[in-house]
């Protein structure tokens, strides 16, 4: 696996683990009673973003790892996830 390919797997990880966590713990204006003038109710009162972008970036880690080990060692290979194998059998 080059480094670029590695870095894409990351930032696709990331960005998934991102969606993932942006929702946990979040408390928003309408159930703090503060709604600021011209936002909805339901955007976030404090979204803490700099905590969730460390929590992300150590859980994408932590899956990113094992997936690029089972590339690298051929675990995990076009192959191996090949949906439409069934359709056309070599044997």
């Amino acid at each position: 696996m080059q480094i670029t390919s590695a870095l894409v797997v990351f930032a696709v990880i990331w960005f998934l683990t991102l969606f993932c966590v942006l929702p946990l713990r979040m408390k928003s204006q309408g159930d703090m009673g503060q709604v600021e003038p011209g936002t909805p109710a339901s955007a976030p009162a404090d979204p803490q973003m700099g905590r969730k972008f460390r929590i992300t970036t150590i859980v994408a880690f932590l899956i990113w790892v094992p997936v690029c080990l089972a590339i690298v060692y051929g675990w995990l290979s076009v192959d191996t996830i090949n949906l439409y194998d069934w359709a056309n059998p070599s044997d």
